[in-house]
């Protein structure tokens, strides 16, 4: 998928300018900065959320997991039906709906069961894994993560990266992962790009934008994180 030239303007401000980005099938592309930075500004719009500016090619559809999954699920819905949204999306045939929820749910390592209940009956991490399982539901060709990790605790956000690694390895997905975090984008991302003020002022394989930055925010991030741990 390819990102060309993308713009986001709110009145006067230009929170996303010239930005463009290319996903390669079955790659993690991470894009971090700062609050403020508008990377959640790249994700809305690449998600059809809000009105931009530039192309944005190679992709039929496109799914969005947002930071708070308590927010992004209905709590009216039970799990099931929330993941069911999803696979009718895709265009799930109706008799196949419940066991196309059950294969997704399992995908995120949730059991079956869990269909049964609703959002508050669940933890941040369970209720996180139901969005992602709604998203693949639809089959996307690019699953777009807003700061996925950051409204969980510390200790569940291990668990929902190595299944963000898991579920790329074993479906190929292609993803645009957004986090201020640039020791959690390291973790996931094959290329990392580097946004501030609304411009992407690094990219380039993950390694070498950790080990060997070119810019002076690239390295301000980096001196942000007291240790980054290897992949």
């Amino acid at each position: 998928m390819l990102i060309s030239h993308l713009t986001v303007r709110y009145g006067a401000f230009t929170a996303v300018d010239d930005v463009t980005l290319e996903i390669p099938p079955g790659g993690i592309v991470g894009l971090v900065g700062e609050s403020g930075s508008g990377k959640s500004s790249v994700a809305r719009a690449v998600s059809g959320l809000i009105p931009h500016q530039g192309a944005i090619t190679g992709a039929d559809r496109i799914q969005m997991v947002f930071q708070d999954p308590y927010a992004s699920l209905d709590p009216r819905m039970s799990v099931g039906d929330s993941v069911a949204e999803g696979v009718k999306f895709a265009g799930g045939r109706r008799a196949g709906v419940r066991e196309e929820v059950a294969r997704l749910l399992g995908l995120v390592s949730l059991p079956a069961d869990v269909a049964g209940r609703y959002p508050r009956e669940l933890s941040g991490g369970q209720r996180q894994r139901v969005a992602i399982a709604r998203a693949l539901g639809a089959r996307p060709d690019l699953l777009v993560a807003d700061e996925i990790t950051s409204a969980l605790d510390v200790s569940v956000q291990g668990s929902v990266l190595n299944l963000i690694r898991r579920l790329r390895a074993d479906l190929g997905l292609s993803m645009l992962f957004i986090s201020h975090n640039l020791a959690v984008v390291r973790y996931v991302s094959d290329v990392v790009a580097v946004m501030h003020e609304g411009r992407v002022v690094e990219l380039g394989p993950t390694e070498q934008v950790v080990g060997t930055p070119t810019h002076d925010y690239t390295r301000t991030l980096l001196e942000a994180v007291p240790r980054l741990p290897r992949p």
